[in-house]
């Protein structure tokens, strides 16, 4: 589904050139939950950026479903994003004045979805991660989990192909991001949806059908044994 091939993204900086993502070959199959860890700065980010075709790679290709995304025109990439992905972000990215029905609803008005339909999907979404009862509060009014639970409902009720997370448990705390890892590796495999998912929290690895460690830019496997062992 997703593909990349000795992808590369540089930044300038003073007296040198950061290499961001450093010849990063992967892919991601149907259904398939990968978690790739690394610390603040190894490149997670941009990688996840990179597969949404919000940066393009300096060398190398990004796939999906076999069609280069440098190749797309911008109407092509934001059909693209619009209604093949879904985003999952660490501080939830909720529109503040919107309730949770609507922040849901909103990919699917953005498409030109009829708002009776939008509204309809918007609270089944929402009744899938267990919050119906609160379509009708603003971010304000919730909890982080109860937050990151209407950004997971946002980011399915497009019904997309492939789910990207970043750092969706940061702001979590441990309970709290043990039920949004419950909900975000069954809810988009029930969907047949693909997950990549970067963090830097090791209990991932238990949900993951394959796990990546990224330093310095670059794809290895992990030890996550050692990791967790510095983490106690």
């Amino acid at each position: 589904m997703l593909e990349l091939k000795h992808a590369r993204k540089y930044y300038s900086s003073p007296g040198a050139a950061v290499h961001a993502v450093d010849d990063v070959s992967m892919s991601v199959c149907e259904q398939e939950l990968v978690a790739i860890f690394g610390p603040s700065g190894s490149g997670k980010t941009t990688l996840l950026l990179l597969a949404a075709g919000l940066l393009r790679a300096d060398s190398g290709s990004v796939r999906f479903e076999r069609r280069d995304l440098a190749t797309l025109s911008k109407r092509e990439m934001l059909a693209y994003r619009r209604t093949k992905l879904g985003f999952v972000f660490q501080n939830f990215n909720l529109v503040a004045g919107l309730t949770a029905e609507e922040n849901v609803a909103m990919p699917l008005l953005l498409r030109g979805v009829h708002h009776r339909e939008a509204r309809t999907r918007a609270l089944a979404g929402l009744d899938d991660v267990g919050l119906r009862a609160r379509a009708g509060h603003t971010p304000a009014e919730l909890s982080g989990g109860e937050q990151q639970r209407v950004a997971i409902a946002r980011a399915l009720v497009g019904e997309p192909k492939l789910i990207l997370a970043d750092e969706p448990t940061g702001n979590l705390d441990s309970d709290t991001g043990d039920a949004m890892l419950d909900l975000i590796s069954a809810l988009p495999r029930e969907r047949g949806a693909a997950t990549v998912l970067v963090t830097h929290d090791t209990r991932v690895a238990r949900y993951a059908d394959r796990v990546l460690d990224m330093r310095d830019g670059r794809l290895a496997e992990p030890d996550l044994e050692a990791q967790s062992a510095v983490g106690e």
